[in-house]
């Protein structure tokens, strides 16, 4: 099944710009999370919050068509849904409703992660099972720790009481290891939330790499960890994620071609 097979209407002369233009990144978000293998299938959720009059939090979010694969979604094609995942746009398409159990926690508690982004990537449910988590055996890693927290395993997210513990151990901190399940990241834009998850991921690999050695592990000082957020300004010159999604979108447009549309 290709997207142009869906017959998905046009958009982007029905919405406003900056709802277009909050749909080409979460449709691209979505390309790239397949285009870097750690999807599932149609499983996991990226959203991103829709901004109202002055930039105020409206309640209303972008989630992915349930049955199209991450592959597939385009801009026109993503789900405009309340904070209890309730469709608001017409759409033909479903909405997972244990998934967002998830992202409605994270954005009712923090007005600030204007995207949420979950994924069940191999490499990072095979660190989420570790006792020890996120060990600080490389440079990435530091970037991580000193932001991070740890949800325990409660069974399929589709318990609304789960909710406040959720957000309780995100609190203000970047990056959630989902225990026994996978991996989410926060940004104030979606490229923030996909630079996060990109070194989550990158973290999660070398770890399992870096054990599967068999030998001594290596730790990095934990001084360091302490000042990697001041250290990553420094070298992407205050720009973060605008440094880098301009290349991945380029990226896209070779290699999975159509996702604004």
């Amino acid at each position: 099944m290709s997207t142009p097979a869906l017959h998905i209407p046009d958009l982007r002369h029905a919405v406003s710009a900056a709802e277009w233009q909050i749909r080409v990144d979460l449709a691209a978000a979505y390309r790239l999370v397949a285009l870097f293998g750690w999807d599932d299938l149609v499983f996991t959720h990226i959203s991103a919050r829709l901004p109202g009059p002055d930039d105020q939090h409206t309640g209303e979010f972008l989630i992915n068509p349930y049955g199209l694969m991450f592959e597939e979604i385009t801009a026109s094609s993503l789900v405009k849904i309340d904070a209890e995942g309730r469709k608001l746009d017409g759409s033909p398409f479903d909405v997972n409703p244990a998934g967002f159990v998830i992202h409605s926690a994270v954005h009712d508690a923090r007005h600030d992660a204007g995207c949420v982004l979950h994924v069940h990537s191999l490499n990072g449910i095979a660190v989420s099972a570790q006792r020890d988590g996120v060990l600080p055996i490389s440079q990435p890693s530091m970037f991580v720790l000193s932001s991070l927290g740890y949800h325990d395993y409660e069974g399929l997210a589709v318990h609304d009481d789960e909710k406040p513990r959720l957000a309780a151990d995100l609190g203000h901190k970047t990056y959630l290891m989902l225990r026994n399940h996978g991996l989410l990241t926060v940004g104030a834009t979606v490229a923030d939330a996909f630079h996060a998850m990109y070194r989550f991921e990158q973290v999660c690999t070398i770890q399992v790499r870096a054990q599967a050695g068999g030998g001594p592990l290596v730790t990095v000082d934990p001084r360091l960890i302490e000042t990697a957020a001041q250290q990553t300004a420094k070298v992407t010159r205050g720009q973060g994620a605008r440094l880098i999604w301009p290349g991945l979108l380029r990226r896209l447009a070779r290699q999975s071609p159509g996702y604004d549309t």
